[in-house]
């Protein structure tokens, strides 16, 4: 198995205040898959992310990727862990103002042993026509697009989205999920998404429904919708 995720608990604050928010999350996931984690807000699959992510600790349990768990490396494996094999993308874009979009996305470049070729990504993402623009030159959805570019110029073995699709319009949003879509099918990453819109659980290969910090429902997707055709 590719990515186990084995009985993580994670709790915040003490006494009166101790909140509970994963209570033994069991995940497997193979190589390859786009897994959407779904869930109302305080369901705790944002802090699920941020623990396969290496972002934060769990209380108990492990992640493992490929064999390796993340709890038994220290702070300096951990980081080229990160660095070598994960990539994120996020809500907010997090570009850097004063770099060029082709500049943005070689920051990921430099992070990787194995990175891509970053005019290819550029014409995959339709960013090539801007890349010496600023990002405060670009519509959202193409900030989006950059990021997503940055992240996946590393050629991550997993990439993390968080919300990926939530400050974005509708016909922004479905771009962007085909972009993840056929950068999946393209270079093969593992895709572990984060969303409270349940239409895009249906292009899915794996879906996991977070409610309360326990997983409730945990299925494989027979008949997957392509991102475009996805309604909401």
């Amino acid at each position: 198995m590719f990515l186990e995720i084995k009985d993580i608990k994670k709790h915040f604050g003490e006494g009166d205040s101790l909140v509970e928010v994963l209570k033994g999350i069991d995940i497997s996931i193979e190589k390859g898959e786009i897994c959407v984690l779904l869930g109302p807000s305080g369901s705790g699959k944002s802090t699920l992310l941020n623990i396969i992510g290496g972002i934060d600790n769990a209380d108990s349990g492990y992640i493992s990727i490929n064999g390796e768990k993340t709890a038994e490396m220290n702070e300096k494996k951990l980081t080229i862990y990160r660095r070598k094999h994960l990539g994120y993308i996020f809500q907010m874009y997090n570009l850097i103002p004063n770099l060029n979009i082709k500049e943005n996305i070689e920051v990921g470049a430099y992070l990787s042993e194995k990175s891509l070729d970053v005019d290819d990504i550029l014409k995959t993402l339709g960013l090539y026509e801007h890349r010496h623009k600023l990002p405060n030159q670009l519509s959202g959805g193409q900030q989006q697009r950059t990021a997503i570019g940055r992240a996946i110029v590393k050629n991550p073995d997993i990439l993390l989205c968080d919300e990926p699709t939530g400050a974005l319009d509708y016909s922004t949003s479905k771009e962007i999920l085909k972009l993840i879509e056929d950068v999946n099918k393209k270079y093969g990453n593992t895709i572990v998404m984060v969303t409270h819109n349940d239409s895009i659980k249906n292009m899915a290969d794996r879906v996991i429904k977070l409610r309360d910090g326990m997983i409730r429902e945990n299925y494989v997707n027979k008949t997957k919708t392509a991102a475009e055709k996805l309604e909401w």
